[in-house]
């Protein structure tokens, strides 16, 4: 089986508990086709770059999938059918990055108006 990073951003106008049962589909349906799911970060509502399908915001997901390519070519069509998403991105990867994505870890690093503070005590 071939390992992939499977990116999928749902619609602004639906709720997180939504985003996330939409994550639980995606997971169920690479399980049905004999493939796991190790990993699942829902990275919460975010600003897009630029509008998509009149959407100015989305809730992305990441997930890290074993499946054979069949699989996510089912996933694929499955949410090209799916309205609540707007777009999604699958990339075969050599191996699984299990850890905190960047996205999330950058969450737990201080704000800018802290980092530029630091910034001018040090340079005094």
């Amino acid at each position: 089986m071939a390992l992939y990073e499977h990116v999928v951003i749902a619609r602004q106008d639906i709720s997180p508990q939504q985003a996330e049962a939409l994550n639980d589909t995606i997971k169920a349906l690479i399980e049905e086709q004999g493939g796991s799911v190790a990993k699942i970060e829902y990275w919460g509502l975010r600003n897009l770059t630029y509008r998509v399908k009149k959407n100015r915001k989305g809730h992305y997901s990441l997930l890290a999938i074993d499946a054979p390519g069949a699989a996510v070519k089912e996933l694929e069509r499955q949410l090209s059918i799916n309205e609540d998403v707007i777009r999604y991105l699958t990339v075969r990867v050599e191996e699984l990055d299990l850890e905190l994505s960047p996205v999330l870890s950058r969450r737990d690093r201080p704000e800018r108006s802290e980092r530029s503070d630091r910034s001018a005590d040090t340079a005094e």
